[in-house]
């Protein structure tokens, strides 16, 4: 049976490297005398080389971007999950943060929402082996082939030593561990993951080794910014938070309490520095001329155009975070922002 397994699966590794990444699993095999029939379940789980075109497709060109997907019970985010792929969201992203359940998370809502696709955007590396990781993305996507895709960040200094780990060089650490997903067990193909690039150095690394990447908190013309950059063929899909609102101080306060800590991280102020914002915008909360760039507030039609500046920027896709001052779930706004799905 041994020599059986080993040679189906070396027939196989063969037929890989032709058509992609496929799971098989040895179902039976019969004797019939010197012949032996083996039935072999095979599974296609994408691509496994870099900028996977499919995406874009399968993503459409909006989605919706909510750590509530997280957060709120079990049964409220499926049937929220059920609801958004109901009104026609192909793409549903969640942060990944420093992992915990995030997998069985993405499995929760790929079955609760079965024409989207579900994104982490995006899961630190600190806090899990390559190894782990691409086990735990690997059985998911033998579920859910082609709709599970695994955003990579380095997160922050903190995060590192809260794992024991030393940050490094960003740069350096996200290649590390992009060496050690290729070469794990179970490894988490290019084809399967994206970064959460900001600087162009880490999108060039995204476009080389990964489908694409994930910027957060950019204007639309840094969009340009990035797709001239990585050329034509790299998922290029920005986050843009979404107020619903057209009081512009009712807005941009609304904007301030779901973004303004993170235009005090270093990492972000240096991002929004090369971007050519200045000191006077980086102030606690961020100022009204950048939270204006940052953050698509209005009524629909204003929305609509914030994510078409975007696209017709360069991106391929638009996740929208719907911020709001009741907690839960925006449901009444994502309903609203179905209107723009094409």
């Amino acid at each position: 049976m041994n020599r059986v397994h080993s040679a189906v699966s070396a027939g196989l590794s063969h037929g890989v490297s032709l058509l992609g990444p496929l799971l098989a699993t040895l179902m039976d095999v019969q004797s019939n005398g010197d012949e032996l029939t083996c039935h072999v379940t095979l599974s296609y789980f994408g691509d496994m080389s870099p900028n996977d075109r499919a995406w874009p497709a399968r993503l459409g060109k909006v989605g919706i971007w909510s750590s509530e997907l997280r957060s709120v019970p079990a049964a409220a985010s499926e049937d929220a999950a059920a609801e958004l792929d109901a009104l026609g969201f192909r793409a549903l992203w969640m942060p990944g943060l420093n992992g915990g359940p995030v997998f069985d998370d993405a499995a929760r809502l790929l079955t609760a929402a079965p024409n989207a696709t579900v994104s982490l955007g995006v899961l630190g590396i600190w806090h899990q082996s390559a190894g782990q990781l691409g086990a735990d993305a690997a059985a998911v996507t033998a579920r859910f082939p082609g709709r599970l895709l695994t955003g990579l960040g380095v997160s922050s200094p903190e995060s590192a030593a809260a794992a024991g780990r030393d940050f490094g060089k960003p740069l350096a650490s996200m290649s590390r561990y992009l060496d050690a997903l290729d070469a794990a067990a179970t490894p988490l193909l290019a084809g399967q993951r994206i970064l959460g690039a900001l600087g162009l150095k880490m999108a060039k690394l995204a476009a080389e080794r990964t489908a694409g990447f994930h910027p957060f908190l950019v204007p639309a013309r840094a969009s340009a910014d990035y797709r001239a950059h990585v050329g034509a063929e790299t998922l290029l899909a920005p986050y843009l938070a979404v107020v619903l609102e057209t009081d512009p101080d009712r807005a941009r306060a609304i904007a301030r309490a779901g973004i303004g800590m993170f235009i005090g991280f270093p990492s972000y102020q240096q991002n929004l520095r090369r971007l050519g914002f200045t000191e006077a915008d980086l102030v606690p909360g961020g100022s009204d001329h950048l939270i204006d760039e940052l953050v698509a507030w209005g009524d629909l039609d204003t929305v609509g155009s914030r994510i078409q500046h975007h696209l017709d920027a360069g991106a391929d896709h638009v996740a929208l975070h719907v911020l709001s001052d009741t907690p839960g779930l925006p449901l009444p706004q994502w309903r609203r922002l179905s209107g723009l799905v094409t």
